[in-house]
């Protein structure tokens, strides 16, 4: 394939070569340019390479294109992504009746739709503009690759590449794609054989798990699907579209020896996949444990075939963190400091990763590998636990076996591992039970299946469980072999190459997730343990050490814009008016296919003074009023939770936190008319700052993607006695955002408080660029130190007379907000309290000390969100500390999306578009789709004070329409009725039998209510018939 490029408009053509039409593949090429004005929508088109005008095109690389991995729109531009560079693995099943065969990507360039700037300017000037496409020309790019590398290296680029950290990760050496003929690289031979012979060749038939560039590709999938069958043919014959794995393949052919029949040796090949799933992906010390939806970091499927001219051979195994909700913050060297995030929300997400395993594999039985030091054994002990719980929903197809790997080592050598191993019953006797899969090579016939899979881990899932995993597959084959061919399991060169092939697959999965490769690869390799592999080892673990604090984060970033995971990051999509109408009006019907519910959120805050809890209780501050219904969410902010001393300051000591966790665990345990049963959703502290998040039991399973950061803003940033923490999640299709923070001290300070709210807000993110911007909603608990700008005793007797107004006047926070300088988009209750600082320790009396502080709100709650109704905001009488706790109560409204019911009105819509009236063709009725409005025969636009129908030419807002000859009959149908003789309804939503049929009855529409304004007449008619110019409808 080749790339050309023509301006005005800017337009890239992906075309084939002479050489590739010459073994058979179309003549044809892929159009692309973006949609006007538009940085992430794309018009194709896939035409006749005649048809193609080349008058004005150039190549625009001298490479040759392998293929199309997508589209992605990166710093507001567009770019196609191609392989530029690849390379033959080999064939894995050389057995099978078509080759299945795979390359491993080399090198991939991005090329923009939109500007020239980032065009290799080398490769262009060298360009030949060839609209005949000769066999000449084709001969003279060979000639021009050989110095391409050269060309390259003499253009000095001015700036980066947008695209440069994804041209990084995905030229790396660690990406595969199946070649012609297409086979599905991302399926397990299994999956493959029982699909429908139909499917067998279906692009758009894959493991979805394991396709990394789904999210990119995922237009060109779309646009492919809607093409006619016979292009669709074309455009696959074409192997424009290109499905990447990411992962290891590689494989060795062997010659072994053969029956006594006829003497030739049988001919073999080994072959080992490493599939990676994407779906939590990244890099080692950024992304631990699971997700909501049961997503495990590091999750790898490894499948070892064994391919004879008789049989085929498969296995398959998977790695996986540990499926908790557990991470490593902060600087980590050769010690981890592990901590469990969700201790007592974890069980629903760890269900949902079994129920995955069970529902794909049948059963799977896990393989712990988690030694006794402290961090270790926590996490042991709760996977246990998890483990425990989840028996009564799976029973025998789920089971876990603990292992010390490194006491093992320490006790026999890694020599002793194999035997362990296999002296384990639960081991033993799954293997026993999963068995393989294995088929005829000559018909592909199933002759047994593989009935379940061990799922091993480590820590990293990385060294110790490649080793292990290694020695699984081994006794596996070991066991085919003693069935088909026992001699063969004496065969050195094949436990040699199978070996070798543990042991690259062992590094290649290290570099992807910790960036070296792996340990113990030397004994992996050779079956010694030498000192040059003990150096080894030490080099990578140093490595590792500064690739995972220094540069992951960079990496991760990368990684989570390739997958689209990007909280502000929009999909490219390709220009289709039916589908663009149908995305528009399913946003408009959102009441169709959704619900909502209400929630009571209970709102925290309460500067500790450092204290710990003491005997005084907390029911008047956690359940301020009685005869409601309690909360479905505590969310407690708390500032000074240790003392402030530089100790604190260098080590935050976590156990005070967890002292004051426990006390509201117990005083909600205990309170009276107890009706629920709250766990922690999730804890979090910075130094003496600490947020702390409850709900309900039953939501633990509704509630997702929760997260906590912290910010600094001590000392310039560096230091954490003053900042902010955060907590955000998703309630069902509601999203919060959560922050209690200590603000710059001392009463003049306004500025740098100021300073320190533009910090947090700007600063403050969350995994996968989320910021507090991103939410729905979002909710400040904290001390935000501002004071009133009054003397003590005035501000002291103005308090004590209750006379809040005049204090308030002189508040700082609400002149900042009314100076629009601060927390400019947030809003505040009411305040009908007293200041809550400083007080005597134990009493009810201000400051008395010598300092005199004076009286202040410090302690505030601010909101902003259309889903949050403020019903009480006031203060609780607690004397623990020098503050008062403060607390605001929310009503908040639950959105929750029916993503079935919206699916099948989305079907719905689509056939009500694309069907036709008698004697209506399709394209007329997409002609219909689109209009141009020529605005220059509307009025003026009306505002509060001023209406369009009420002037002079229009007394008393009386207008009168001039006929223009329209009638009914002429006037554009709403393209969303069907036919009057359509099977269908005439109005999509007036038949909820006809609209979702085997979906939940849906929400009655909210009936429009009318406004006190008068309507307005009906505006000027348009003299101008519509336009069939393409515009979205």
């Amino acid at each position: 394939m080749h790339l050309y490029v023509s301006e005005n408009p800017r337009t890239l053509y992906l075309v084939t070569s002479s050489q590739e039409e010459k073994t058979g593949r179309p003549r044809r090429g892929l159009v692309f340019r973006a949609a006007e004005g538009s940085t992430s929508q794309a018009v194709v088109e896939f035409l006749q390479k005649d048809d193609i005008d080349f008058s004005n095109a150039v190549r625009l690389t001298s490479r040759t294109i392998k293929g199309c991995l997508g589209l992605i729109s990166v710093a507001q531009e567009m770019f196609l992504a191609l392989i530029t560079s690849a390379g033959e693995v080999g064939n894995t099943r050389p057995s099978a009746s078509s080759p299945e065969t795979v390359a491993k990507i080399h090198e991939v360039s991005f090329f923009s739709l939109t500007s020239s700037v980032w065009d290799d300017l080398a490769a262009a000037s060298d360009a030949l503009p060839s609209p005949s496409y000769t066999d000449s020309a084709d001969a003279m790019m060979v000639m021009q690759q050989r110095n391409d590398a050269n060309n390259q290296a003499t253009v000095a680029a001015a700036f980066e590449h947008p695209c440069a950290p994804l041209t990084k990760i995905l030229s790396s050496g660690t990406f595969y794609y199946a070649l012609e003929p297409y086979w599905d690289i991302s399926s397990r031979l299994s999956q493959r054989l029982l699909r429908d012979p139909s499917n067998m060749k279906d692009i758009n038939t894959f493991d979805e798990r394991f396709v990394w560039n789904e999210y990119i590709v995922r237009s060109l999938l779309d646009f492919r699907d809607r093409l006619d069958q016979d292009e669709r043919d074309d455009l696959d014959k074409c192997q424009f579209i290109v499905l990447t794995i990411q992962g290891y393949v590689g494989l060795f052919t062997l010659a072994l020896p053969a029956p006594p029949t006829n003497g030739s040796p049988t001919i073999a090949t080994v072959t080992l996949i490493s599939r990676l799933g994407w779906k939590r992906a990244g890099t080692r010390f950024n992304t631990r444990g699971v997700d909501d939806d049961g997503n495990c970091a590091n999750f790898v499927e490894t499948e070892t075939l064994f391919s004879t001219d008789q049989h085929c051979f498969s296995y398959v195994q998977v790695r996986g963190s540990i499926p908790l909700f557990w991470e490593q913050q902060g600087l980590q060297t050769f010690g981890h400091r592990i901590q469990i995030t969700r201790p007592q929300a974890s069980q629903p997400a760890f269900e949902r990763h079994f129920a995955q395993l069970t529902e794909e594999y049948s059963a799977a039985h896990a393989v712990n590998l988690l030694g006794t030091k402290e961090n270790e054994a926590n996490l042991t002990a709760a996977y246990a636990r998890h483990m425990q719980i989840a028996h009564a929903v799976f029973g025998s197809d789920a089971g876990i076996t603990h292992f010390d790997f490194h006491n093992a080592v320490r006790t026999g050598g890694h020599d002793s591992i194999v035997r362990d191993l296999r002296r384990l019953e639960s081991i033993s006797d799954n293997m026993d039970r999963f068995g393989f899969t294995m088929c005829d090579s000559a018909t592909d016939e199933i002759i047994t299946e593989q009935k379940g899979v061990f799922r091993t881990n480590c820590l990293d899932c990385l060294d110790r469980t490649n080793f292990v995993q290694d020695i699984l597959s081994r006794t596996t084959l070991e066991q085919f072999l003693t069935l088909v061919r026992r001699e063969w399991t004496r065969a050195g060169s094949l436990w040699s190459y199978h070996r070798e092939l543990w042991a690259e697959n062992g590094d290649a999965l290290s570099r992807i997730y910790a960036g070296t490769g792996a340990l113990n690869t030397s004994f992996t390799r050779s079956g010694k343990r030498t000192l040059a592999g003990i150096l080894s080892d030490a080099t990578k673990s140093v490595s590792r050490a500064y690739i995972n604090n220094f540069q992951d984060k960079d990496k991760q970033v990368a990684i989570d814009m390739f997958l689209g995971n990007l909280s502000d990051q929009r999909q490219v999509t390709i220009f289709d008016p039916v589908h663009d109408s149908v995305r528009a009006i399913l946003e408009q019907r959102l009441p169709e296919y959704s619900t909502t519910k209400q929630c009571t959120i209970f709102v925290g805050t309460w500067n500790l003074n450092g204290r710990p809890p003491s005997s005084e209780s907390l029911i008047p501050w956690l359940f301020p009023r009685t005869n409601v219904p309690e909360p479905d969410i505590f969310v407690l902010g708390f500032q000074e939770i240790v003392p402030l001393n530089a100790q604190q300051i260098l080590q935050t000591d976590p156990e005070k936190r967890r002292i004051w966790e426990a006390k509201i665990l117990d005083v909600l345990a205990r309170r009276p008319e107890k009706k629920e049963e709250y766990v922690i959703l999730r804890s979090e502290q910075l130094v003496g700052t600490a947020l702390i998040v409850l709900v309900k039991v039953q939501l633990t399973s509704v509630i997702r993607n929760v997260e906590a950061t912290t910010r600094k803003t001590g000392l310039r940033g560096m230091s954490g006695n003053k900042g902010a923490v955060g907590i955000r999640l998703d309630y069902h299709d509601t999203s919060f955002c959560f922050l209690t923070a200590h603000l710059a001290a001392g009463h003049s300070n306004t500025l740098e408080r100021n300073a320190d709210y533009r910090t947090i807000v700007n600063g403050l993110q969350f995994l996968k660029g989320k910021t507090v911007k991103s939410h729905d909603n979002a909710i400040w608990l904290a001390d935000t130190n501002y004071r009133i700008d009054l003397d003590y005793e005035t501000v002291r007797s103005l308090a004590l007379s209750d006379n809040l107004d005049a204090l308030l006047a002189a508040d700082q926070l609400k002149q900042v907000m009314d100076a629009k300088v601060a927390f400019t988009e947030f809003e505040e209750g009411p305040i009908l309290f007293r200041p809550t600082y400083k007080y005597d320790v134990g009493t009810d009396n201000y400051d008395s000390s010598e300092k005199m502080r004076i009286p202040a709100w410090t302690d505030r709650i601010l909101y902003k969100g259309k889903q949050l109704d403020l019903t009480a905001y006031a203060r609780a009488e607690l004397r623990s500390s020098d503050h008062k706790p403060v607390y605001a109560v929310f009503r908040a409204e639950i959105l929750i999306i029916d993503y079935a019911k919206r699916a099948a009105l989305s079907r719905m819509l689509l056939d009500n578009v694309t069907c036709t009236a008698p004697g209506e063709t399709l394209d007329e009725k997409l002609a219909a789709l689109t209009f141009h409005v020529d605005n220059t025969d509307l009025p003026p636009p009306s505002s509060d004070e001023t209406a369009w129908w009420d002037g002079p030419d229009h007394p008393n807002g009386v207008f009168i329409a001039f006929d223009n000859g329209t009638s009914p009959a002429r006037q554009t149908r709403n393209p969303f009725d069907s036919p009057t003789d359509s099977p269908m309804s005439a109005s999509p939503s007036s038949s909820d039998d006809e609209l979702y049929a085997r979906a939940l009855e849906l929400q009655t529409p909210m009936a429009p209510t009318m406004s006190g304004r008068k309507p307005p007449p009906p505006p000027p008619p348009r003299n101008k018939k519509p336009s069939t110019q393409d515009h979205d409808i």
